[in-house]
């Protein structure tokens, strides 16, 4: 029995030996499992308990014009987050922030209220409220700086700039159709607590190589020319009692837009409230009617086709023409009787223009409307372009010729117009219209370069000349209709119009409401500049001739003053010694012949906040005057122009949230 009972507690001791050694090993083995095998999985989860990784918009890239100002910049703007783990009293912190930041308490508290570890409580403020935030130091409130954008000419052409979004992404003009080039690779943040529990933290991710990282845009647009455009399309409107107006400035040579202004502006750095209304570029988004502005192409391809030459007279029937069930009138009820092509376009003749149209056939006349490019979109590099509306040929009955042929029953955009006018200064052949110049790297130097495109040869070289001259009169003849559009000592090829708008709701034309434009170049035996002016729904003067030629001569001359007419014939525009020339793919984006550090020249104070301005103008021994809070906006003298007697600086701080 002794021998039988040693085996049993032998064996028992074995069980559990093995039993042990099992366990052992599965032990063992879970540990290595957790350790090794999921040890960077479990790491992550946990990370993933604790931490909280934001993705925030890096700084986007600056847009300049084509002298180097600029248009649009990133600024550092702190903005507000929480961590309601760490909030002891919901209800006082939700007071006190609110209180700071002009919020509604119960909304901060609902945020801070919530089982997590962070939330956003107001983004992008300014520098006065960040200080507030930062010396109320409430606990699990924190401030975390990212860029904002700025504009720092307002409304300087802010239609075609665009703005972005909270998250920096663009939503129009520009800053939408360039965006990816321009916001490069999102920035990584990470909220952590420390040690003890008790403090959240940040830290910047940099584990990854930046790729695509955000470019700066070169515009064609020349901030000067755009604040006078802009500054003397205002004035029309307003005095004008008009619903709106736009103007385009362009090289005809070139397809360079050198300025596109909408009125009514708007101004990018508040955006809040506004409809697409306000925002909306209309001089590439609307199209309509384009009245007597049409006659010179209908004219230039009866000439190109040999249909007509100058001297061929035309019965214009004392005013009254009809065309099948159409009685077409003179505008302003004028009555010719014989007139000759050039004095059809002087005296704007509706009833010249139908039978120039009916001579030369609707077929015919449908491949030139084509072919100045009405119909189609330009392709120039904004979004939201539209085609315009010209009707298949086929379609047109007997009246649409005539009345065609004096701009009414085809619908075309601004930028169709001045392209297609643009075609008849640079000898017949039509440029695409484009507003980016070219990309910069973040040093500013130039990587890639845009070239003018030729779309397409029109006319010949000999028709637009003769077009040109039939132009000049004009705006040259003493009776001419354009005659308001003269500068002096210049020659200046133009035409005016007038377009009944169309009352959708009567199904006729009105005769209230109308649209009056010029457009026209000049100088007008070598043409360096096209513009056109549109004004919507003058209450006063309703012929283009009155009221938007002396727009077209007030924004010619003031470029002549501005250029000394030193504009340029080849792709690069000359400037002053003191802005920035961009040439090549080469050259850098910094002020000729200044140096950096040189003490003489008024650095730029734009987009500093003030303790920023103060700092850089104490480190030169400026003297700053200061009005306003938030970021520098304006300043006087400009920056990169030399001092004056005295090293004195006056900033303008506005805030822009």
């Amino acid at each position: 029995m002794a021998s039988e009972s040693k085996k049993w507690l032998k064996f028992k001791i074995g069980i559990i030996f093995i039993m042990f050694l099992v366990l052992f090993i599965a032990l063992i083995s879970r540990a290595f499992q957790l350790q090794v095998l999921s040890g960077k999985k479990l790491k992550t989860l946990a990370q993933r308990q604790h931490t909280t990784v934001l993705q925030l918009p890096p700084e986007r890239g600056v847009i300049y014009d084509r002298n180097g100002e600029k248009l649009a910049v990133s600024i550092m703007a702190n903005s507000v987050c929480a961590d309601p783990s760490k909030i002891a009293d919901p209800i006082r912190a939700a007071g006190q922030v609110a209180g700071i930041l002009n919020l509604d308490s119960q909304s901060v508290l609902k945020k801070i209220s919530q089982p997590k570890n962070f939330c956003w409580l107001a983004r992008k403020i300014s520098p006065e409220q960040a200080a507030s935030v930062e010396n109320a130091d409430i606990e699990g409130i924190f401030l975390v700086k990212e860029p904002k954008r700025f504009y720092p000419n307002g409304e300087l052409a802010a239609h075609l700039v665009g703005f972005v979004g909270m998250d920096a992404n663009g939503l129009e003009g520009l800053e939408s159709k360039y965006d990816e080039s321009l916001k490069g690779k999102p920035e990584k943040l990470a909220w952590a607590r420390d040690a003890k529990g008790k403090k959240l933290f940040l830290r910047v991710e940099n584990n990854e190589i930046k790729k695509n990282e955000s470019t700066n845009l070169v515009l064609t647009i020349d901030n000067r020319i755009q604040y006078l455009v802009e500054t003397h399309l205002k004035d029309a409107v307003l005095s004008k009692g008009a619903k709106g107006g736009l103007a385009i400035v362009m090289d005809p040579k070139t397809g360079e837009i050198l300025a596109m202004a909408n009125e009514m502006g708007f101004n990018p750095n508040n955006v809040d409230g506004l409809t697409p209304e306000k925002w909306r570029n209309r001089a590439i988004t609307d199209y309509f009617d384009p009245g007597s502005t049409f006659k010179p192409f209908l004219v230039a391809g009866a000439l190109e086709e040999k249909i007509i030459k100058e001297s061929d007279k035309f019965f214009c029937e004392n005013g009254n023409y009809k065309v099948a069930n159409r009685v077409i009138h003179e505008a302003n009820k004028k009555r010719h009787g014989v007139l000759s092509v050039p004095d059809i376009l002087k005296y704007s003749s509706n009833i010249g223009a139908a039978k120039i149209a009916q001579k030369m056939g609707k077929e015919k006349f449908y491949d030139y409307i084509e072919s100045f490019g009405f119909g189609v979109k330009t392709g120039i590099d904004l979004p939201g372009e539209s085609a315009g509306l010209v009707r298949p040929v086929k379609n047109w009955v007997p009246v649409d010729t005539a009345m065609i042929g004096f701009g009414q029953g085809v619908s075309v955009t601004a930028i169709q117009l001045i392209a297609a006018v643009s075609a008849i200064a640079n000898n017949g052949v039509l440029m695409k219209p484009y507003v980016v110049r070219g990309f910069a790297d973040k040093d500013n130097r130039l990587i890639k370069l845009y070239t003018p495109t030729v779309v397409r040869k029109v006319i010949s070289p000999d028709v637009a000349k003769r077009l040109t001259n039939m132009l000049t009169e004009v705006v040259g003849a003493v009776d001419g209709t354009g005659k308001n559009a003269r500068i002096v000592n210049v020659a200046v090829a133009g035409k005016t119009g007038t377009s009944q708008k169309f009352d959708f709701s009567r199904g006729v034309y009105s005769s209230e409401k109308v649209r009056t434009s010029f457009m026209g170049f000049f100088p007008a035996d070598n043409p360096q500049v096209a513009i056109l002016v549109i004004l919507d729904e003058p209450q006063k003067d309703k012929w283009g001739g009155v009221a938007a030629a002396p727009v077209f001569k007030n924004i010619g001359e003031q470029i002549l003053n501005c250029f000394k007419t030193n504009i340029r014939e080849t792709p690069v525009f000359e400037k002053d010694t003191n802005k920035v020339q961009l040439v090549s793919a080469q050259q850098t984006l910094t002020p000729q012949n200044v140096a950096g550090d040189d003490e003489s020249i008024m650095p730029d104070f734009s987009g500093l906040t003030i303790r920023e301005a103060m700092k850089k103008a104490k480190a030169e021994s400026i003297e700053l005057k200061i009005s306003g809070n938030g970021w520098a906006v304006r300043q006087y003298p400009q920056a990169h122009t030399p001092f004056g007697d005295e090293r004195v600086c006056n900033v303008v701080f506005e805030l822009s949230n």
